[in-house]
């Protein structure tokens, strides 16, 4: 069996991406942190695998909803851009 195909590689990567996301936040790589924790699990259970086109296929559907879904409870950030149009020492 190849690696790609063990369960516990698509576990370990989701952890990975879970400890890297705390160093670059933005919520990038929790969305892939939860596609690799989806794909691990559907491997293991056997719902998943076969290909490896069908594994990546599983990874990026599973990584899209996972950030999408982080987007709608976490939202965007609310503090927009401030721009500032005249000088305050100007009198």
């Amino acid at each position: 069996m190849q690696l790609w195909q063990e369960w516990w590689v698509w576990m370990a990567a989701a952890f990975v991406l879970g400890i890297l996301e705390t160093l670059a936040s933005g919520y990038v790589l929790l969305g892939f942190a939860g596609g690799a924790l989806v794909t691990g699990v559907l491997l293991l259970v056997g719902l998943a695998g076969g290909s490896v086109a069908l594994t990546v296929l599983v990874f990026a559907v599973a990584s899209l909803i996972c950030w999408w879904a982080l987007r709608r409870v976490f939202g965007w950030p609310k503090d927009p851009v401030k721009i500032v149009r005249h000088d305050i020492n100007d009198n």
